[in-house]
């Protein structure tokens, strides 16, 4: 049969479950949610092409087309009627996908999307839409984590990496010291840097354990401990990669630890973890069912593919647009267009807002100005920022950074320091909300090898100081909405300090140096009631 006959046999069979006008109806709702979701998908899509441990994704969403359409049948077999359920769903993930769209907080808009795809396959096919979840889920798995978990992750995962990578050094015999993320081999000294700290790995990995989960045809404790299991193997492995790496390194120079060896090394111990996967799957059933490899993979389809389609083939043909389906449709393009006309109208923005204005001299500390890198300065995406270094007799430097931005509506909004100071080797020893004369601050303590340094910061948005990352979003949302304004800024002071001073002295010079400081700020950075 040729494959233009197949295809029209395919059109054949759905059109007897599903009227096309039903089908140009569904397509319609998808077209608003991609039309709504526009600019977290964007997000998602730039990340992929950034991220090595995200460029999986580019993948995700064939996987879950092919998984669909193997269950094409069985939904067709199952379908009765569309149903009700999903309006609440629908109207939940639109309202979610407006508050990320307007607060730009893109985690929300891109999970929402998610919710708007479950809730149009409830909506459109009933309790058949159980099919569909899985490759829903699936997507998930296609979403960059926050920046600010990711960092986070990419922290401990650094350390953990590390500790077990110089501990397979140890176990060939050389001699080696780990101070924070680097590794000392004496004539070289290896940093494990957020690209090896596993992410690369973990992600894809766990995708991989998923999808193989899914089409593992066993009990669910199985797939379970299948899907599970990718974490510690993704840790060992990549320990194990740092190890081999510090004894090449040890051998042989190193360049070892560089170019296309490094990265080929990479690819190597993927595949291997690949492997690890499917040999764990191997003995689970040599263990218990006693069935190889290749006779446990396959779609769950309880029933055989000649009664699926004679069974669609006996279907009625539905003629009629299901009410819910066309009204949760308007409601997607509704909200679509209202998002757009929100983000199309004349923004609030402060003027005359000048940085360099702040003094140079605070106190009895004098300042001397800094810059930025314009690399940086363009990845950053700032409208205007402050660096300066203050210093007063016997003591040690305060480094004052201000990063402004005019708008925040797109997504461009300061970067937390919790994702920034992992770079560089720096490890978060200890991080807490405090108040310095009633402005909320992060408190946070960093160290790498023998130094530490003391960092305060906080967010300033419209004249109010936020210490809490999460509020600050909301309160974007609210002063959007109620002002049409997204200005802000972030604002660090960090000071180093040595064992021999305690904490607390460095703790006592910074909170003078914030008092003294913060009317100044207020001065130049625009307040509530100013544009």
């Amino acid at each position: 049969m040729s494959l233009v006959k197949e295809i029209q046999q395919e059109f054949s069979r759905l059109n007897k479950v599903v009227s096309w006008p039903a089908l140009a109806l569904i397509g319609c709702g998808l077209a608003a949610a991609f039309f709504l979701s526009f600019g977290g998908l964007s997000e998602v899509v730039e990340r992929w092409i950034a991220q090595e441990e995200y460029s999986h994704g580019f993948l995700i969403p064939l996987v879950s087309l092919y998984i669909l359409w193997e269950k094409r049948l069985t939904i067709a077999v199952e379908y009765r009627s569309g149903s009700w359920w999903g309006v609440p769903v629908i109207i939940a993930a639109l309202l979610i996908a407006f508050i990320g769209e307007i607060s730009a907080l893109y985690i929300l808009v891109q999970y929402a999307f998610l919710l708007l795809l479950a809730g149009f396959a409830i909506t459109a096919l009933g309790k058949a839409a159980r099919h569909t979840f899985i490759p829903i889920i699936l997507l998930a798995f296609a979403i960059p984590l926050p920046y600010f978990l990711e960092a986070v992750l990419t922290a401990r995962l650094q350390l953990l990496s590390s500790e077990i990578g110089v501990m397979f050094i140890q176990w060939m015999g050389i001699p080696v010291y780990l101070s924070g993320n680097v590794i000392d081999l004496g004539a070289y000294k290896l940093q494990v840097v957020e690209a090896c700290s596993g992410l690369s790995y973990l992600f894809p990995l766990a995708c991989l354990g998923f999808i193989a989960a899914y089409f593992y045809q066993a009990p669910v404790w199985k797939r379970a401990v299948l899907f599970v299991s990718t974490i510690p193997i993704t840790i060992l492995m990549n320990s194990f990669r740092i190890g081999v790496t510090g004894w090449l390194v040890d051998r042989w120079g190193i360049s070892m630890a560089e170019g296309f060896l490094h990265d080929f090394e990479g690819w190597i111990i993927f595949i291997a973890c690949a492997a690890i996967l499917a040999l764990e799957i191997e003995i689970l059933e040599r263990l218990t069912r006693r069935r190889g490899l290749l006779d446990v993979f396959g779609l769950n389809i309880q029933i055989p593919a000649d009664e699926l389609l004679a069974v669609a083939a006996q279907r009625e043909p539905r003629r009629t647009l299901p009410v819910a389906m066309l009204l949760v449709v308007s409601l997607t393009f509704a909200a679509a267009l209202g998002v757009q006309a929100f983000d199309k109208r004349m923004e609030a923005v402060p003027e005359d807002v000048y940085l360099a204005a702040f003094p140079d001299q605070i106190k009895d500390w004098n300042g001397t100005y800094g810059s930025l890198e314009t690399r940086v300065m363009q990845v950053l995406q700032l409208t205007d920022y402050l660096m300066m270094n203050f210093e007063r007799e016997a003591e040690p430097m305060i480094n004052l950074y201000v990063a402004y931005y005019a708008s925040q509506r797109k997504g461009v909004s300061p970067h937390s320091p919790r994702v920034c100071i992992p770079g560089g080797g720096w490890e978060i020893a200890d991080i807490r909300r405090s108040q310095v004369e009633g402005i909320p601050i992060n408190r946070v303590i960093i160290r790498r090898g023998l130094e530490s340094q003391l960092v305060y910061y906080w967010f300033q948005e419209r004249g109010e100081p936020i210490a809490n990352e999460y509020l600050k979003k909301w309160k974007l949302l609210e002063d959007a909405l109620a002002y049409n304004r997204t200005d802000g800024s972030l604002i660090r002071v960090v000071t180093p300090f040595h064992s021999s001073e305690p904490v607390e002295v460095a703790e006592q010079r910074l909170n003078e140096f914030v008092r003294a400081a913060y009317p100044e700020l207020v001065r130049v950075l625009p307040g509530k009631g100013e544009l």
